[in-house]
C-alpha cells in the first residue's frame, strides 16, 4: 500500500532482459537507508519487489504483464522515475490509498502553464477507465496522488502545483508523454456492489 506522495526521483542506471522478464536498476536521488530484499516499492506508481540492492541502488524485476499494462516497455537508461516506499503503519496518509496496481496508460494531449506556475494537463485515458474517474476525485498518475478537476468522455484534466512538479518527474512532462494510471479503488468497489444488486 502507498499514499501517492512521491519521496524521491530515481534514475535508471541499468536494464537487463532475462528471457521474458526485465531487470531494472534504479539510483534514488534521495538516499533510502532502509531498503531490503523483498521490500515493495512503487516505481512510477507500479508496485515492484526489490530483488537486490547496493549502497545507492536497487533492482526490481518487470514481468511480461507489468510491461504490457504500464509504459515501462519504453524505459531507457538515463530516464527518471517517481519513487515511493510502501506505507509505514505509523506514517501520516498525505494522499490517498494507492495499491500500486496500474490500470492502464494515458497520454498527455494538452499542457498549459498558468500565471502562478501551476500546470494544467489534459490526459487521454483508456475508455475502459473513464467510468472510474470522477470530478474532484482522486487518481494516481505515475505514482502521484492527484485530484481530477475536469472530465469528459475519455479525457480528464488535473492541475500540478509547482511543488509537485519540482519534486517529481512531472517537471519533464510534455505533450505525448505516456503516464501510468491507477484509478481510485473505491470506484471499483462501488461498481462491484451495484452490479451485485
Amino acid at each position: 500500500m502507498f499514499t501517492g506522495i512521491i519521496e524521491s526521483i530515481g534514475s535508471i542506471t541499468h536494464i537487463k532482459k532475462i528471457d521474458a522478464t526485465t531487470e531494472v536498476t534504479v539510483r534514488p536521488h534521495l538516499f533510502f537507508d532502509d531498503l531490503h530484499t523483498g521490500d515493495s516499492i512503487a516505481v512510477n506508481g507500479t508496485c515492484l519487489t526489490i530483488i537486490d540492492f547496493t549502497a545507492d541502488t536497487f533492482t526490481v524485476t518487470l514481468v511480461p504483464e507489468t510491461l504490457k499494462i504500464t509504459h515501462f516497455g519504453n524505459l531507457a537508461v538515463g530516464n527518471t522515475v517517481n519513487l515511493e516506499r510502501s506505507l509505514n503503519i505509523n506514517a501520516r496518509l498525505g494522499g490517498h490509498y494507492v495499491q500500486g496496481h496500474v490500470d492502464g496508460v494515458g497520454e498527455i494531449i494538452e499542457l498549459h502553464h498558468d500565471a502562478k506556475e501551476a500546470v494544467r494537463i489534459k490526459i487521454k485515458s483508456p475508455s475502459a477507465l473513464t467510468k472510474y474517474i470522477v470530478n474532484k476525485g482522486y487518481i494516481t498518475l505515475d505514482g502521484m496522488s492527484i485530484t481530477v478537476i475536469d472530465i469528459s468522455e475519455d479525457e480528464f484534466s488535473v492541475t500540478l502545483i509547482p511543488h509537485t512538479r519540482e519534486m517529481t518527474i512531472a517537471k519533464n512532462y510534455f505533450i505525448g508523454t505516456k503516464i501510468n494510471i491507477e484509478v481510485d479503488i473505491m470506484s471499483k468497489y462501488v461498481e462491484k456492489l451495484l452490479r451485485s444488486k
